[in-house]
């Protein structure tokens, strides 16, 4: 799909997922000071096994060029059939997500969400959102998922935004994942009414907030992300709403071209 001198699409070569990996290296580690394996650093490349068997949806400003020089954006997508080549999903590493995992339908974990610092604006992140709208109606996923994070390893430095996330969009039972009992940290840390929710709401990360404006909720728990600097927060979205902000978005872009 393209917009204007924006273009998002799927990786479809080697260098470009190279290029990906080499964008997510630089915004994690370098910019937000993960700690990178031997491997990863000697490489400057954000990788591991789940880079073979996911999809890379990748925005790409064409004015910078219409290959791995031109990304300026990606998201990680990893559906059933990819994790089952793994045996699980990532973030089965931080929750249980049998949950989920028992879901009817498609499901969609995303993740390694990450856009260049230069080109940090709303256009870019509604080319993504918009890319993760096709792929989701393409192949029908009904709900998706995943980690998302805020800087820093000390959870009290959140204890608003993690309370307000557990006291307002904590998921239904059904849909509900638990932070792992050995990684579990509480999110409810300040009582109902300690806190002023505005104030609250606007210690949270911009992604989180994101999801939160598509209908989103969190799992119980937050959980505690040593190699890559950060305290995570389960995520899940039901598809539908996504779906249908940026189809009839994208639809009646193409209407006008008509």
């Amino acid at each position: 799909m393209v917009a204007g001198d924006f273009e998002v699409r799927l990786a479809q070569t080697a260098a470009e997922i190279e290029a990906a990996q080499m964008l997510r290296y630089r915004i994690f580690y370098q910019e937000m000071a993960a700690h990178p394996s031997p491997e990863v650093a000697a490489q400057q490349r954000d990788f591991d096994p789940f880079d073979e068997v996911c999809d890379h949806l990748l925005v790409l400003d064409r004015r910078r060029g219409e290959g791995p020089e031109g990304i300026v954006g990606t998201y990680r997508l990893i559906r059933r059939s990819a994790a089952a080549r793994m045996g699980r999903f990532y973030s089965a590493a931080e929750y249980d997500i049998q949950k989920i995992i028992d879901h009817p339908g498609e499901v969609l974990e995303v993740g390694r969400s990450c856009i260049a610092r230069d080109a940090r604006n709303t256009a870019t992140m509604q080319m993504l959102w918009r890319g993760i709208a096709l792929y989701a109606h393409h192949y029908n996923v009904q709900l998706m998922f995943g980690c998302a994070s805020m800087p820093g390893t000390d959870p009290s430095q959140h204890a608003q935004a993690l309370s307000y996330l557990h006291h307002h969009h904590l998921a239904p039972p059904e849909l509900r994942a638990h932070a792992l009992p050995e990684r579990y940290v509480a999110m409810n840390m300040l009582e109902p009414g300690s806190y002023e929710p505005r104030k609250a709401l606007a210690r949270v990360s911009p992604l989180i907030k994101g999801y939160l404006r598509l209908g989103g909720f969190v799992g119980d728990g937050a959980v505690i992300d040593a190699e890559f600097n950060s305290t995570d927060v389960f995520i899940v979205v039901k598809t539908e709403l996504v779906t249908e902000k940026y189809m009839r978005h994208y639809e009646r872009g193409a209407n006008e071209k008509d």
